[in-house]
């Protein structure tokens, strides 16, 4: 049993009157209500929700000290669902002012949405519950309002309310905004704080537990008196005390409804009610206020809980999300890139208006170099006839044309080769392996294959991401890719591409559409796509896993019958990375060499064919006259196509030189554009020579790069030089260079690096290498030219007889210490030994000599040195 009493009230005023209202509105709410007609008092304009008062005295009082006073034989009633919770906010900060609004407010006190006819309705009951109101205050954000009335003496307070509440449970009172629900109504037993900030009504109450006096301690509530207190405001789902060792002072405890509507009513009834429980000597008083309920985040805390099962589902969830978003639009990009969407050369008005103009606009550069081009390529027209017969014939192996550089690999290729063609890819590997760092070599691949939008500096964030969470949880994330991965990822992306490239030609008209898209392409080899890989195995000792995953996705494609490929490259070694990608066919292989001096001769004349100043002037005169002339009298304009004929003085000079330039394409070039200028063909090609020598000079022996990064040393690159311009033939055998003593150690490596940087060319024979030739034809000439400089030889030879005294003294060193060690064992079996010391001591005295003489000529090319 619990006896509870209020101890405290509100000072009341006496000499209360008849009540005063405000508004039309409320004088007319009193007058229905309880049947009485009170004249009005007044007429004023305020907001519509401003509270109404009888008396001037209590206007504004719970504004300034948030409580609501009462005097004798009045209470107070507060009226729930009133006003709609989500809009309490818009009616708060934007009240009702307006004076058309409040007039229409007033002619229709009973209006359908008039929160007061609510009211009106709950309480016009004269009869039954004989009360007065005497102010009405509302409260928006509560969605309702408290109603202080005066009730006669012989009914109490609770009495009012016990009918009250009877009555709207026989006669239930539903708001527009609510149909399902119903107008409450309670006895405010405590102390309501009338306070407007923003704290905002939740389903769950913290009630605290305060003193009720100065010289007195609170009681902490029992869950049965909270239960019994609260429960007749709605259903309750949980009540939580404070835990026992908490610190927290005041104590209080957690009510839990199931409404929102019923912890309103209970706060703004129960606030600062004092109550004594039953064996408890102090008393306790109630403070109440709303409380934001933490939600039990079930799936957050699993996901939390669980990280190495949640990060690999999230990075492959991320991974889907790329996949069937971003894929589609990169295959697009990379489609179009191949079949030159966007290219403006490929339009039809670009072609339109070349075709109208071709005849005008001559542009006599690109005459020239079409001229000189189809020279050459007539010299080698079975090479492109053989080529374009392997692109229309469904065989699944690689196509790979070998070359130095400068041999016109690419131009024969795209020229001449694929000049009908329309879907080609050009893959150019010198860019992406040069490519600083793995972001610019994605971006570089990317761009060569037209895969976009690429998100290259993404991995870095992503390899930060990982490490972060690597050193957390001790999983890896693997949001970040390596190299490897984003290349493979490129590439298999671009042969979708080009499948879907190779089937864009095909119609449901067609013979074969039954097909499926794998015979079709099968089928017809002359409608797939073509891949050229330009400088294929560029620096392949840098970065060679690119070539590796090149190669193999190359193979991937053949095999598949989606595409050709043609590999372009001047490595000797193509052969051994290939072979791995497709060990089970033969490849197509074409060697471009140099040009014979003939047909070197007649690309430079085809070149300078077109400039005129170059022409015999005599010939050119008569040409003329015979051209423009006709037996009519007429004059007519000569051919434009027709080739001017040359001065004999010029080609008969470039008979001379043109052997010692040889037939590189692009040396042939670089001399057409000296004659261009007004060289002479013997002087051009002295210059050509001179240039090339320097270029050799400062490379491979004046060079001031670490010798770790070089695989060859200068007196090797030297070796090779001397020799090879002294022999008669052009060339030196192979064997003899091994079994030279400056090539003593790793011979073969130091061969292979200067044979990689083009100072040198080894020939090969039944698959092994049988000699060796210059790079270039005109290094041969430079090689001669570097040699007959004294001052260069002599420096040169001194670095070599240097290095090979060097080694001589390290041998002898080897047998003295072989000679001391056997020393020891000479004393107690001087038999056994005797011949080794014999041998040893014969090839001491050898070495001696070779070194004696090793000195001697040190000596001569040291004054040598100091002559010159």
């Amino acid at each position: 049993m619990i006896s509870a009493h209020i101890l405290s009230r509100q000072a009341t005023r006496p000499g209360q009157g008849a009540p005063r209202f405000t508004t039309h509105s409320t004088a007319l709410l009193v007058q229905r209500s309880f049947g009485q007609g009170l004249p009005l008092a007044h007429r004023r304009t305020t907001r519509a929700w401003e509270s109404t008062s009888s008396s001037t005295a209590y206007t504004g009082s719970h504004k300034e000290s948030g409580h609501i006073d009462t005097a004798p034989h009045e209470s107070l009633l507060f009226f729930n669902n009133l006003f709609p919770l989500k809009l309490s906010s818009i009616l708060v900060w934007r009240p009702w002012t307006s004076e058309d609004l409040l007039q229409r407010f007033e002619r229709s006190s009973y209006s359908f949405i008039d929160p007061i006819r609510l009211v009106k309705q709950a309480i016009n009951t004269h009869d039954q519950v004989p009360i007065q109101v005497t102010q009405i205050i509302p409260r928006l954000k509560d969605g309702g309002a408290f109603v202080k009335f005066t009730h006669p003496g012989g009914m109490s307070a609770a009495e009012v309310e016990s009918k009250l509440s009877r009555l709207l449970q026989n006669n239930p009172i539903k708001p527009w905004f609510n149909p399902f629900g119903r107008v409450k109504a309670g006895l405010v037993e405590g102390v309501p704080w009338l306070e407007d900030l923003y704290r905002l009504p939740r389903s769950r109450i913290r009630v605290e537990f305060v003193v009720a006096k100065d010289d007195a301690s609170p009681a902490e509530l029992s869950q049965e008196t909270l239960y019994s207190i609260f429960r007749k405001y709605g259903k309750i789902t949980e009540i939580t005390s404070q835990p026992t060792d908490s610190k927290v002072l005041p104590r209080f405890a957690y009510i839990d409804f199931v409404l929102v509507r019923d912890a309103i009513m209970a706060r703004n009834c129960m606030h600062g009610f004092v109550l004594r429980e039953q064996g408890s000597k102090n008393a306790t008083k109630l403070r109440l206020s709303y409380e934001q309920r933490v939600k039990a985040h079930h799936i957050w805390a699993w996901f939390t809980s669980h990280p190495r099962i949640v990060i690999p589902l999230v990075a492959a969830l991320i991974a889907a999300f790329t996949v069937a978003v971003f894929d589609p639009i990169r295959e697009f990009f990379v489609k179009a890139h191949v079949q030159k969407y966007f290219e403006f050369t490929n339009s039809r008005l670009y072609k339109w208006f070349k075709s109208q103009t071709s005849d005008i606009l001559a542009f006599r550069r690109r005459k020239t170099e079409d001229a000189g081009l189809n020279a050459l390529f007539t010299h080698r027209k079975d090479l492109i006839d053989s080529i374009q017969t392997g692109l229309i014939e469904s065989v699944d192996t690689f196509t790979v044309v070998h070359g130095p550089r400068g041999s016109g690999k690419k131009e024969l290729i795209l020229d001449q080769v694929l000049k009908e063609r329309s879907n080609v890819l050009l893959i150019d590997c010198k860019p992406v392996v040069e490519a600083r760092g793995e972001a610019g070599t994605i971006s570089r691949l990317a761009f060569e294959v037209g895969y976009r939008p690429v998100f290259s500096w993404s991995n870095n964030i992503s390899s930060l991401v990982d490490l972060a969470v690597q050193s957390t949880t001790g999983v890896k994330a693997n949001f970040s890719e390596n190299l490897e991965s984003q290349v493979v990822k490129i590439l298999q992306t671009t042969a979708s591409a080009l499948k879907q490239v190779g089937l864009s030609e095909r119609k449901k008209e067609d013979k074969d559409a039954d097909l499926s898209e794998d015979a079709y392409l099968e089928a017809h080899p002359e409608r797939r796509p073509v891949i050229v890989i330009d400088h294929f195995l560029h620096k392949s000792e840098e970065k060679g896993v690119i070539y590796d995953r090149i190669a193999d996705w190359a193979a991937a494609l053949v095999q598949s019958n989606i595409a050709h490929v043609i590999f372009l490259t001047d490595d000797a070694s193509y052969s051994k990375p290939l072979q791995r990608s497709l060990p089970d066919r033969v490849f197509r292989s074409v060697t471009l060499g140099d040009l014979s001096p003939d047909v070197a001769k007649k690309f430079v004349i085809s070149q300078l064919q077109t400039d005129t100043k170059f022409a015999h002037d005599g010939q050119q005169q008569k040409d003329s006259d015979s051209d423009n002339q006709d037996h009519d009298g007429k004059n007519h304009k000569k051919d434009s196509n027709t080739p001017a004929p040359l001065d004999p003085a010029l080609l008969k000079e470039l008979d001379t030189c043109i052997t010692a330039l040889g037939g590189r394409l692009t040396d042939l070039q670089v001399l057409a554009r000296r004659l261009k200028i007004g060289q002479s063909p013997r002087k051009a090609v002295q210059e050509i020579i001179d240039s090339t020598a320097s270029d050799i000079l400062r490379m491979f022996l004046l060079s001031k790069s670490p010798s770790s990064d070089k695989k060859y040393t200068t007196e090797q690159a030297w070796y090779l030089i001397s020799h090879l311009a002294a022999s008669p033939t052009s060339s030196i055998p192979y064997n003899s260079v091994l079994l030279s003593n400056t090539f003593a150690s790793s011979p073969e490596t130091a061969l292979e690096a200067l044979a990689n940087a083009e100072l040198i060319t080894i020939k090969s024979q039944n698959g092994m290498p049988s000699e060796i030739k210059a790079g270039k034809p005109v290094y041969q000439a430079a090689f001669q030219k570097l040699v007959s400089d004294e001052k260069v030889k002599a420096r040169m030879d001194l670095l070599v007889l240097t290095e090979l005294a060097k080694m001589e003294t390290q041998r002898i060193e080897k047998v003295e210490q072989e000679l001391v060690m056997l020393q020891g064992l000479m004393a107690r079996r001087p038999g056994d030994m005797s011949e080794r010391v014999e041998y040893l001591l014969e090839k001491m005295k050898g070495g001696q000599a070779k070194l004696k003489g090793l000195e001697n000529e040190m000596g001569v090319v040291k004054g040598r040195l100091i002559k010159g």
